[in-house]
This record gives C-alpha cells, sequence and structure tokens, in this order.
C-alpha cells in the first residue's frame, strides 16, 4: 500500500518543486495543458464569486482558470510550502493583483466557511490527500449549494492495446526518466504510478463522490483514458 502520510507527501513535493512543472510538460509530452483546458472549461462560471483550486501545487490550474474568468476570484490552497511559493511568483509574473489568492492549508482540513465557493476543483492532487473521503467531504463542505466539485485525475486506459502501452510508459518509463531529471531522494516518479494503481477511477470514484454528498456525478475519460474528468454538483 502507498505510503501518502502527510509528512512523506509534503516533503516529497516540497523536494522536486523546483523542477515540477517542467517535468509535467514533459513526462506527459504537453498533454497535461490540453487536460486543464478542458477542466477549465467544462463549468462555466459567474463573475465575483469566488473558486477553490485544491492541491493546486505551484497554481497552473488556477492561472488558466483566472485567464478564462478574470472577472473571477481564485484562492489556490495547498500544505506544500515551496510550491505555493513558486505559484505566487507565478501570479506575480501574470499580472495577477490580488484576485488570486494563495493559501497554505491542509485538503482534509480547510480553512473556510461552509458553501463559500461556485467551483471547488482538483487537478492531480485528490489521490496524494490521505484519506480521499474526507476530501471529498471537505470540498462538498465550502461548495455552495447548486456549486460544482470537479475532479480531474490520472486513471488507466482499458481498451487494448493502449492499456499494455502505457502501463508499460507509467511503470517503467515514467519513474526512471522523472526520478533521474528530478534527483531527488523521495521516490516521488516511483511513488506517481503506485498512487495511480491504487486510487479509486471511473465509477469507484463516481460513487465515493455521490457518498460524499454530491449528485448527479459524471465522468468524462480523456486522451483514450489516461485521465478523466469528474464533475458532481452539490
Amino acid at each position: 500500500m502507498v505510503d501518502k502520510a502527510n509528512q512523506r507527501v509534503r516533503e516529497m513535493f516540497a523536494a522536486i518543486a523546483p523542477r515540477y512543472d517542467q517535468l509535467n510538460h514533459l513526462l506527459s509530452c504537453n498533454v497535461d495543458r490540453y487536460w486543464r483546458w478542458r477542466t477549465v472549461r467544462s463549468v462555466p462560471l459567474r463573475k465575483e464569486v469566488p473558486v477553490l483550486d485544491l492541491c493546486t501545487g505551484t497554481g497552473d490550474l488556477a492561472l488558466s482558470l483566472r485567464k478564462k474568468y478574470p472577472y473571477t476570484p481564485v484562492v489556490g490552497a495547498d500544505f506544500c510550502r515551496p510550491m505555493l511559493q513558486l505559484g505566487r511568483r507565478k501570479a506575480e509574473n501574470a499580472g495577477e493583483n490580488g484576485a488570486l489568492n494563495f493559501v497554505e492549508s491542509d485538503a482534509q482540513q480547510l480553512p473556510f466557511a461552509e458553501n463559500t465557493f461556485q467551483l471547488v476543483m482538483v487537478a492531480f492532487g485528490l489521490r496524494n490527500v490521505a484519506d480521499t473521503d474526507q476530501g471529498l467531504r471537505e470540498m462538498v463542505r465550502v461548495c455552495q449549494p447548486g456549486g460544482t466539485v470537479v475532479v480531474l485525475e490520472f486513471s488507466i486506459p482499458q481498451r487494448q492495446p493502449w492499456r499494455s502501452v502505457y502501463q508499460a510508459y507509467f511503470r517503467h518509463v515514467l519513474p526512471r526518466v522523472g526520478q533521474w531529471l528530478a534527483r531527488n531522494r523521495h521516490g516521488a516518479y516511483e511513488y506517481l504510478p503506485e498512487s495511480v494503481n491504487e486510487f479509486p477511477a471511473g465509477e469507484a470514484l463516481v460513487q465515493r463522490m455521490r457518498n460524499a454528498g454530491l449528485q448527479t456525478v459524471e465522468y468524462r475519460p480523456l486522451t483514450l483514458g489516461i485521465a478523466a474528468l469528474y464533475l458532481g454538483e452539490k
């Protein structure tokens, strides 16, 4: 079983933070940009009503959303300070002045009141939360009634030959290349395929989102099933 203890995950992401963005783009062949583009356009938003980007990392998804919806305030939350520091720097370079704020917080105990955000989203971060169900419950708690919870996450393709090709790349090529380029001692790119293989996907995650209090939950496979977009209404 993958060790997702808070301290271990925090230290692991802190170690790879300086190269995190470059490695994401390189190892996904830039397809991660398309996945975030799809996520931002999955839900129409109202002006002046805040949005939460959970496990924001260096803020790529939050910045994409601000670009699409410049009149919508966004909060990026993460418990890894080095990631947030990079996110703040990117926001400053992008000319964001106050409408994109970063908050250091644990996804399992968010420092926000109930019914605060019109949209709560998380990209490639929910599987890193020690207690997936608690993370989902917190996302639902801070989402407004009628609002949307969106999860973008890796999955395993079901059709051959894509399943075999993907698993060979994910298990053997990506960990070696990622670990060599990141040069960290925490095994971040060995952790990645292990965490994806253990994480509930498809209908299993849909059911967990329903159990957390969401309704009309759906999921949309992306790029031959390498990733999936999950949407649920509160």
